[in-house]
């Protein structure tokens, strides 16, 4: 055992090791948050293309956004009990035979297939900030987390375009191939240049805590993502809803009682923690209005009154700056964290989301104003997804980072969701008929601006009541 620690203390000090490992961790995150959009080109297309209903092919994006919630706090806990990169290896091989799967398709089933394998490898990215966690010193972890959170908002940014370009130019496979090709790629990166993990929590797999998880979770994600399409008080979505809160309840319930739980939940409990991940919600919210209201606004014929009449790719381009602010960012991120600290930091960037979404409410009679206010929460999404993670890790143990940030994932998967499906709603209920074709109001989209603006000050006010918390702790990984 001594001979293994001073293994890893002579590793850890080699500090172009440890940049090169930051580097490889966000190489894989970008491959990760590009699964998100991987398929946004397509989704008009999919029944044509997939020989199936409107309503089927809304599960090649619904089934990677549920199978991304479940997955991430589970990898994260078994990270810590079983070592992160292991636990990453499994996730982009996941990535791999997925994308491999949904690349050889020609029907409906097997993409789908494909797409849920490929949700899993969500958990690279709070799995990849743990690991960074046990590398860095606390002077260096602030950038290096707010480079990996900043994966999220760049890889569905850059792959945008990527992926109308080839929806546009190429058969539709082709994509997977790309997923498959990146895939690979951020495998062997990571074999070769992230170091074994030298503290786990010991402990087993909560069996029975993660297909709990994954029941209540089912249930109550279901609702909020098809709630729209079977009806909010149908049978069918109440009996989803109600059922998922019972069995997250029972759920509880058992983590609080168990030996080894899933996830511990008086942890989760602190007020820092909690309040932290409550506001995941609203930024998560805030994040994905953004991806689903101003593409509408910008492919929408300028007949409708509510649309600039850009094709797809052009309007995918007018997306991607939010993602390149993002990464941009990330530096002045980690000085602010350091400088500042992360409670501020979370406030600033909410109050940016903010900003940008009465500023699009405001002025939207031009395209370059929508590109203004995508700028605006690459600013503040950029802020507070490297700002979450520090406060995590500033409340948590060592050895439950990587479940902790899982954990702060999955709140902002359910804020995705419940984007996706409320903007979805509101788009579809207040719209008008054109040609036929039901094309959503002016008005429409400025109650989902409202709506935005809601979840980012709901956040907003969150932050100002996360309580003070102490200076990070050198990780007892590193040498002294």
């Amino acid at each position: 055992m001594g001979n293994d620690d001073e293994r890893a203390r002579k590793r850890l000090t080699r500090t172009p090791r440890r940049g090169l490992t930051v580097a490889v961790l966000a190489f894989a995150g970008l491959a990760s948050s590009f699964m998100f959009t991987l398929v946004v080109p397509l989704q008009a297309e999919l029944p044509t293309l997939l020989n199936a209903s409107r309503e089927d092919t809304t599960w090649v994006v619904t089934i990677t956004l549920l199978v991304a919630a479940i997955a991430t706090p589970i990898s994260g806990r078994l990270g810590d009990m079983y070592g992160k990169r292991r636990v990453i290896v499994v996730l982009m091989i996941m990535l791999i035979i997925g994308s491999v799967i949904a690349a050889l398709s020609t029907s409906i089933v097997g993409v789908i297939v494909g797409r849920a394998l490929q949700g899993g490898v969500t958990g690279v990215i709070p799995l990849g900030i743990a690991i960074m966690r046990d590398i860095l010193p606390p002077k260096r972890l602030g950038t290096a987390v707010a480079l990996m959170s900043a994966t999220m908002g760049v890889g569905g940014a850059i792959g945008m375009p990527l992926a109308a370009y080839l929806a546009l130019n190429a058969d539709w496979h082709s994509l997977f191939w790309l997923a498959a090709g990146l895939g690979i790629t951020g495998l062997i990166l990571v074999l070769l240049f992230v170091p074994e993990d030298v503290l786990l929590s010991p402990g087993r797999l909560d069996l029975i805590g993660a297909i709990g998880l994954a029941i209540g979770l089912t249930g109550l994600l279901l609702y909020i993502s098809r709630g729209a399409q079977w009806g909010w008080t149908s049978p069918v979505g109440l009996s989803l809803v109600l059922g998922g809160i019972v069995v997250l309840l029972l759920w509880g319930w058992y983590q609080l009682r168990a030996k080894d739980p899933l996830l511990d939940l008086r942890v989760a409990a602190r007020p820092a923690v909690l309040l932290t991940n409550i506001a995941a919600i609203g930024m998560g919210f805030a994040l994905f209005s953004s991806n689903v209201t101003f593409p509408q606004m910008l492919e929408l014929p300028t007949e409708t009154g509510s649309g600039f009449g850009l094709d797809m790719l052009t309007a995918s381009f007018i997306i991607m700056p939010a993602g390149l602010v993002m990464m941009v960012l990330s530096p002045l991120s980690g000085w602010l964290e350091r400088t500042i600290g992360p409670r501020p930091l979370f406030t600033v960037g909410s109050a940016a989301i903010v900003v940008a979404y009465v500023y699009v409410l405001v002025w939207s009679s031009e395209w370059v104003h929508i590109l203004v206010a995508n700028a605006l929460i690459g600013v503040g999404i950029g802020f507070t997804f490297a700002a979450m993670p520090m406060i995590i890790m500033r409340s948590v143990p060592a050895n439950e980072t990587g479940a902790s940030n899982g954990l702060n994932a999955l709140f902002r998967s359910v804020g995705t969701s419940s984007a996706s499906a409320v903007m979805g709603a509101v788009l579809a209920a207040m719209s008008i008929e054109i040609d036929g074709v039901a094309v959503p109001t002016r008005e429409a989209f400025n109650v989902c601006f409202w709506l935005a603006i809601a979840a980012g000050a709901i956040a907003l006010v969150l932050s100002l009541f996360i309580p003070k918390i102490r200076p990070l702790e050198k990780h007892p990984s590193l040498p002294s």
